[in-house]
Formats: structure tokens, C-alpha cells, sequence
């Protein structure tokens, strides 16, 4: 780590030990170093096994088929994914009472399994490690799922009304769930310091989050690998994986 980077991190570890209310925002950064696979890294799975937009997904069976032959394909890329120093040092903050939850783009459940309870955690773009129905909206499991469409090469429908099952993502297309971005704007809104750790920021209307922060008052700290286009506007930007940079708060 050169010598710019560890005074970068000095300094986010400075700003962390004077705020009052810490806010986190992640986004894939911060699993890669647990092994899950981002969209933009080259040869990324995620090419070759790309989500399939809301309305086909509605509009087709065949559709369906082919969306959860990809749902389980990548779910075998990161099966055994653990949190890492990254997640477990954004834990440490919410036990310490330090940040009253994270917001992230993610939705691979880590963060929950991380130690921070699930009302701790805001999921913009949903959870990808169940299912619902979306007529009646009861939660189906994976492993069943999995098993019946392996049997059977059919899609799931649902065990109580019939209705048609799918991830509990929120696909291209499909409406961004009003809950948690009602939640992830008061979080925002209480922030006197707001993290961004491993977004790109390019994604919205997730990405409008810290601007929201920075325009009421929040210090901005951007901690990514590659720069984003609201380094300019970032009180501090941290050029850095993850889990070295917060690796203090994780032990």
C-alpha cells in the first residue's frame, strides 16, 4: 500500500472517530473480496448470466426457465461466500451504536450474516437469497426451488395461489421497492458522516443517495477502487479494497 493510500485511510479513520451518526452505503466492492462476482469486472459471470428484464420475465415461461437456469448458475459461483473484514467492520459500527444501519445496493445477504440484524439493513435492489410470489407475496426457499426446477425444468409458481415466483430482487424494469428507499432517505437524511464503500455509483436512483447526504451537511467519504463521478464532490475519496481500509474496525 503506498504512502498516499495509508494517509487516505488515516483520514478516514479520523473522520470515522468524530462522527456522531455514520451512515454506510455498499455496493459490490464490498463482496468481491468474499468472492462474489461484480457486472463490471472483465469476465465477469454475470456476462454470460445476465438478469432477464422484469416484463419478459412476466411475459414468457421460456423466459422464466431461463432466469432461474442463471439464477442457480451464478448462485454456484458464491455458494460458500463469507462476510469479510469489510462487512464485519460495518457491523462493528452498527453494534457500537455508532451507525443506525447500512444502506447497500448488494444482494447477496452478507451483510445480515455479518452479525447486523435484518431491519439493520436496507436493500435497494432487494435479496437474491429467497424468493416471493408475486401475486400473494409469500416467501418460497431456494433450496426448494432449486430442487423441484431441477426435477422438473419448470418454473416456480407459487405454493399458495399459483402465482408466478421470482427472486426477491428487484429486476431491470421492475419498480424500486418504496420501503427501503423511504428508509434509506431517513438514513441518509440523520448522516453526519456518509461512507460509500465499494459503489460505482453509477446505478440509480441508488446512486443519488450521497448527494442527498452531501447537500444536507454530511461529510462525503468515497472508499472504491476505481474512481466515480462524485469523487469531485467527495470530502475524502480512498483508493482502496475494502476490508485493509477498515481492517481496524473488523479486529
Amino acid at each position: 500500500m503506498d504512502e498516499t493510500t495509508q494517509d487516505a485511510i488515516e483520514e478516514l479513520h479520523a473522520l470515522l472517530d468524530r462522527a456522531r451518526v455514520i451512515v454506510p452505503f455498499t455496493g459490490a466492492g464490498i463482496s468481491t473480496e468474499s468472492g462474489v462476482p461484480d457486472f463490471r469486472t472483465p469476465g465477469s459471470p454475470w456476462m454470460s448470466n445476465k438478469p432477464i428484464p422484469f416484463d419478459i420475465f412476466l411475459a414468457s415461461r421460456e423466459a422464466r426457465i431461463e432466469a432461474w437456469r442463471r439464477k442457480f448458475a451464478m448462485d454456484d459461483h458464491y455458494r460458500d461466500a463469507k462476510p469479510n473484514r469489510g462487512h464485519r467492520a460495518l457491523a462493528t459500527l452498527v453494534a457500537e451504536g455508532r451507525s443506525p444501519g447500512v444502506i447497500t445496493q448488494n444482494i447477496d445477504g452478507l451483510h445480515q450474516a455479518s452479525g447486523i440484524a435484518e431491519d439493520g439493513v436496507i436493500e435497494l435492489h432487494g435479496n437474491g437469497t429467497y424468493a416471493t410470489c408475486l401475486t400473494c407475496g409469500w416467501r418460497h426457499e431456494l433450496s426448494a426451488i432449486r430442487e423441484a426446477f431441477e426435477a422438473s425444468g419448470e418454473p416456480a409458481s407459487c405454493m399458495m395461489c399459483a402465482g408466478i415466483v421470482k427472486t426477491a430482487t428487484i429486476s431491470f424494469g421492475q419498480q424500486m421497492p418504496q420501503q427501503p428507499m423511504l428508509r434509506a432517505h431517513e438514513l441518509t437524511m440523520s448522516a453526519d458522516l456518509y461512507l460509500v464503500a465499494g459503489s460505482s455509483l453509477v446505478v440509480f436512483p441508488a446512486a443519488t443517495f450521497p448527494v442527498i447526504a452531501k447537500r444536507n451537511g454530511a461529510k462525503l467519504v468515497i472508499l472504491n477502487r476505481e474512481p466515480t463521478d462524485l469523487d469531485p464532490i467527495a470530502d475524502l475519496v480512498v483508493r482502496s479494497e475494502i476490508g485493509p481500509a477498515l481492517a481496524r474496525l473488523a479486529n
